[in-house]
């Protein structure tokens, strides 16, 4: 990789990460409902779980994908349904004070979100661009192992900011009903999220 196409790839890495999505409109979510550091799990997972992806699709899955398109589909509508269903639960959580019978709430956990990047709309989105556009077709391993470092080192704190703005507003959501109007409006984002998906 040239020096040019590095500064390229990086502020492509940067843009894409710090932009709304189904990662940080989560990740801003649990902040407010579960502070950052319960969230943390969530927050290695999103990355490490992009990063782990990243290096299968660079070393020859997407062979795999072009070969048996109806798997692509299979993960994008399971993607959509699982999506739906996290919309569900942020829009009908309670808050904590409001049910003291009720069993608690709990933040995804690292796994549930490193999983949960293979069925993201956008991590797709982002991956099969930055292959495309900054490394050769016939990329070697050390290219694919920089760029996969690349999103690790530069992706965090994008998806850290969300997770701290989140952490930022608890204050201000302590109230029951704001608490609730948020949930619904982030669920209500996360379903807008997938409509560039199921349109294409």
């Amino acid at each position: 990789m040239t020096y040019d196409l590095l500064i390229a790839a990086a502020l492509f890495l940067i843009v894409s990460s710090v932009t709304p999505g189904p990662n940080n409109t989560m990740l801003m979510a649990s902040g407010v409902n579960f502070g950052v550091r319960r969230s943390l799990p969530h927050l290695l997972g999103v990355q490490i779980g992009f990063t782990v992806m990243l290096l299968c699709v660079g070393l020859g899955l997407h062979a795999v994908l072009d070969r048996f398109p109806a798997l692509y589909q299979l993960m994008r509508w399971g993607g959509a349904a699982y999506l739906l269903w996290l919309a569900w639960k942020l829009a009908t959580a309670r808050p904590a004070s409001a049910d003291p019978d009720a069993p608690a709430a709990q933040p995804l956990g690292f796994w549930g979100a490193a999983a949960f990047q293979w069925i993201n709309p956008k991590a797709w989105v982002m991956i099969v661009t930055a292959m495309s556009a900054y490394l050769p077709p016939d990329a070697t391993l050390p290219q694919v192992l920089l760029l996969a470092l690349m999103s690790l080192v530069l992706g965090s704190p994008c998806s850290a900011v969300w997770l701290g703005f989140g952490q930022a507003m608890r204050g201000l959501l302590q109230d029951p009903r704001r608490l609730r109007i948020f949930n619904i409006t982030m669920a209500l984002a996360l379903v807008a999220s997938l409509y560039p998906m199921l349109r294409s």
